[in-house]
């Protein structure tokens, strides 16, 4: 089976499970576990941050970040189809207590004009904008990139206003290989930035959060409270330390994977897609003549490649280490199979 649903299918290659076998470890709560000691330390020196933090998933790092960084009742901006906003279970305001600002982004990018038609007047009334959280790479506008300089705009804004800026970094790295960027030419711009292991980096678990040494603290405090405090987590800081040292410049070639499909899946008559838009490991397409993407994900799934369905009307696939050269081959053929040939039956 060729899983594209998700770069979260990745599985730990032989040496990654070698390197968590033999990690040294201790007891995290009382920071005590050498490895995780050491991949905080070399997270935060490669993202230019004073310290840094392993939580258990992104979503957990995100979440840290926001409720480190605002009080209950405060307003937190936000691009409309972010995963911090739509994908976290709603902990925004579970969990921190915030309300969100949601604003338009052109391919995920918001501009400082937007955030400040959004930013709460110091008025009894209203709740106080705390933080401004930006998404790098965006998901939702197929894994693109932010310029730097739209970024700095924003930490510009932000600072103008009083405010913070977080970034959720679950796929940074594919960001620094697309565009050239450093990870640290990223970060000087937000005070705090998530990023995670599991994806495209290949390990089974963990993000990390950098940022100050303050906020940091907060967030070691807010993790336990959620239940996020580990015990013997260097098997797991292992895999991310292993995914450091090799797993990053690889991206190149899930990149380079993601253009080869896209370009295929461009001259199936009924494929729409923006083959000048798949700018890191995400392809996302639409499907024309009234097919029903969710009938197509099944039929592509018994033929033994694995997309997923999104509304409205979007398939998504995205390439990943486990996804070779041999297989988007295989892949583009399954797809020219169940798209190119009588389609009456796929119809909405």
């Amino acid at each position: 089976m060729i899983d594209l649903r998700s770069d979260t299918m990745t599985r730990p290659t032989p040496a990654m499970r070698r390197a968590m076998a033999n990690a040294e470890v201790g007891d995290d709560c009382f920071g005590e576990d050498p490895t995780v000691n050491r991949l905080e330390e070399a997270m935060a020196t490669l993202l230019g941050k004073e310290a840094a933090l392993l939580a258990t998933s992104g979503t957990q790092g995100n979440q840290l970040a926001v409720r480190s960084q605002t009080h209950h009742g405060n307003e937190v901006i936000a691009e409309q189809y972010c995963h911090l906003f739509n994908s976290e279970a709603g902990a925004l305001g579970a969990l921190a207590g915030v309300q969100v600002r949601l604003l338009q982004g052109n391919h995920g990018v918001i501009t400082p004009e937007q955030i400040e038609s959004v930013i709460q007047a110091d008025n009894v009334h209203y709740g106080r904008t705390a933080l401004v959280s930006v998404e790098n790479t965006h998901n939702k506008s197929g894994g693109t990139p932010w310029p730097l300089e739209a970024l700095a705009a924003v930490q510009d804004c932000a600072r103008d206003h009083g405010l913070r800026v977080h970034m959720d970094g679950a796929r940074l790295f594919n960001a620094c290989v697309a565009t050239g960027n450093t990870a640290r030419e990223y970060t000087q711009y937000v005070d705090t930035v998530s990023v995670c292991m599991s994806k495209g980096l290949g390990a089974p678990v963990g993000s990390v959060l950098a940022g100050d040494q303050e906020t940091m603290d907060k967030a070691r405090y807010f993790r336990k409270m959620l239940g996020g405090g580990m015990r013997q987590a260097g098997v797991l800081a292992a895999a991310g330390l292993y995914a450091l040292e090799h797993n990053i410049n690889r991206l190149a070639d899930d990149h380079a994977r993601a253009q080869r499909l896209a370009i295929a899946l461009a001259d199936i008559e009924v494929v729409d897609i923006n083959v000048n838009h798949v700018p890191s490991n995400m392809i996302f397409f639409r499907l024309c003549n009234g097919l029903d993407p969710y009938e197509v994900v099944t039929r592509l799934g018994q033929q033994g490649v694995k997309m997923l369905a999104m509304k409205p009307g979007i398939i998504r696939a995205v390439t990943h280490l486990d996804v070779n050269d041999e297989q988007i081959e295989q892949t583009i053929a399954i797809c020219r199979e169940v798209l190119g040939k009588e389609n009456a039956d796929l119809v909405i």
